[in-house]
């Protein structure tokens, strides 16, 4: 009787135990190094490391499940895993599904003393693009993306040399930074905006999407965000 109760407790243990693992790994990060023969292939290797860059990825992802208010994996887009490739290729990095390629000249460009926090900025952005919904639409409306993606890094403390001040930028279409900004504001007016414009971009976007969360027209939002900071 004991034995059997022995068993049992064991095997209970066992299910609890493989539970947890799968919930533990039910997303996966891996980094491929495929610039090993460049300059920024070696620097990568030397100055940030693929177990440190593997867990930028995960803590990346956490923060930004935090930011869209996903704690349960139903909640967030279907991914399994997040992969980053360090390529020979132009630019700073791009992500495409589940794949973000991060340039090795940007790489081997870098100056100053906070080489991994460039990094990991950069790389906050990119994995923002792999969770963020309605992709579909990002030709037509690129600002939007771009500018949710750039507004959680800015959350997480990684704004880099050349951004824009609050209250900057002619438009909040201008992208990047400039929307972050305009997006912070906006999560000022109506904490969790950004939460909230990322699950209706699952059906695609609506500018009518502001007036549905914060009561104004963007319009409106953009003419308050600027006379706050007297522009």
């Amino acid at each position: 009787m004991k034995l059997h109760m022995a068993i049992a407790a064991a095997a209970a243990a066992s299910v609890l135990l493989l539970a947890a693992a799968s919930t533990a790994g039910a997303v996966t990060y891996k980094v491929n190094n495929e610039a090993t023969s460049t300059a920024g292939g070696r620097r990568f290797d030397q100055e940030y490391g693929v177990d440190y860059a593997k867990q930028v990825l995960a803590d990346a992802s956490s923060f930004t499940w935090k930011i869209f208010n996903q704690p349960s994996p139903a909640d967030r887009n279907s991914v399994d895993a997040v992969v980053l490739a360090v390529r020979d290729v132009g630019g700073i990095a791009s992500t495409s599904g589940n794949t973000i390629t991060l340039g090795a000249g940007y790489v081997a460009a870098i100056t100053g003393n906070d080489f991994k926090t460039q990094v990991t900025g950069v790389l906050y952005h990119e994995v923002v693009h792999v969770w963020q919904w309605g992709l579909q639409d990002y030709g037509a409306h690129p600002w939007v993306y771009e500018g949710i993606a750039d507004f959680v890094r800015l959350k997480a403390g990684y704004t880099a040399a050349g951004w824009v001040q609050p209250g900057q930028g002619n438009s909040w279409e201008d992208s990047y930074s400039v929307t972050a900004r305009f997006f912070d504001y906006c999560d000022s007016v109506k904490p969790g905006f950004v939460a909230d414009l990322n699950a209706k971009l699952k059906n695609g976007y609506n500018v009518d999407y502001f007036v549905q969360i914060t009561g104004k027209t963007v319009q409106q939002l953009w003419q308050d965000y600027k006379a706050k900071y007297g522009n």
